[in-house]
């Protein structure tokens, strides 16, 4: 699947996205482990392209709708 994103938007490391999310590192690795995260491999290295998890985040909504 390819992605389309804006470059100019600075990808997110590992620690980045768990304090935006407010999950430990560990709890992102196991997302990443587990394929359940938009991630990327650059240089060896896991990152993270924000409009991606915002789009995940969106998508994994569960609640009542925003009014």
């Amino acid at each position: 699947m390819p992605s389309h994103y804006d470059t100019t938007e600075a990808c997110l490391d590992i620690a980045e996205l768990g304090a935006w999310l407010r999950v430990t590192e560990r709890h992102v690795r196991r997302l990443v482990a587990e394929r359940r995260v938009p991630f990327h491999k650059i240089g060896g290295r896991v990152r993270f392209v924000p409009a991606e998890i915002r789009a995940w985040l969106d998508a994994n909504h569960h609640g009542p709708d925003a009014a």
